[in-house]
């Protein structure tokens, strides 16, 4: 299939704002500059006109931009997909991120927030290829962190969000302590 790198620029582009979304939309692959709408279009594309499930895998190094590109897909599908402000499906699957990234993201000496794990987002679309609903699963957590963490890196953040938190009265019973 289509292959797309994406490079953080590490700063607010104007490259994806809803009249990008627009353009990229009804386009045929090729048609237009290399893009993550391109891909989301491709994918929507064919998934209307074949009646099949369609896949996009966002891969890169630590920092490259997968979670922002996976959020600039569903962006696209909700807009796509029927009403942004109807579905509010990117809001509704981007909720559970915060809690997602405390228990599975960690410090390393590349990145302050860095995945340690990986994100599996299927999103659901209904016979008029409007989006109904979306489900989120992890995978392959890096479990050896919970033990052993390189120098100048930390465990997850969760461990030390309870830490922090050890003298709410909520958190008495787990038995933490500073």
């Amino acid at each position: 299939g289509i292959v797309l790198v994406a490079i953080n620029p590490y700063e607010q582009l104007p490259i994806y704002e809803q009249d990008v979304i627009y353009a990229y939309s009804g386009q045929n692959m090729g048609d237009m500059d290399p893009h993550i709408f391109a891909v989301a279009e491709e994918a929507y594309k064919q998934m209307a006109r074949d009646e099949k499930n369609q896949s996009i895998i966002v891969s890169g190094e630590s920092g490259a931009g997968k979670t922002v590109s996976a959020k600039y897909a569903m962006r696209f599908f909700a807009t796509v997909g029927g009403s942004t402000s109807e579905t509010n499906i990117e809001a509704k699957v981007l909720a559970c991120s915060p809690i997602m990234e405390a228990i599975g993201n960690a410090k390393t000496t590349k990145n302050d927030n860095s995945s340690r794990f990986g994100k599996y987002i299927q999103i659901g679309f209904d016979k008029r290829y409007h989006i109904i609903g979306a489900n989120m699963r992890t995978y392959l957590l890096e479990k050896s962190r919970v033990v052993f963490q390189a120098e100048d890196e930390r465990n997850y953040h969760i461990f030390y969000q309870l830490c922090a938190s050890s003298g709410l009265p909520e958190f008495k019973d787990l038995g933490l302590s500073k």
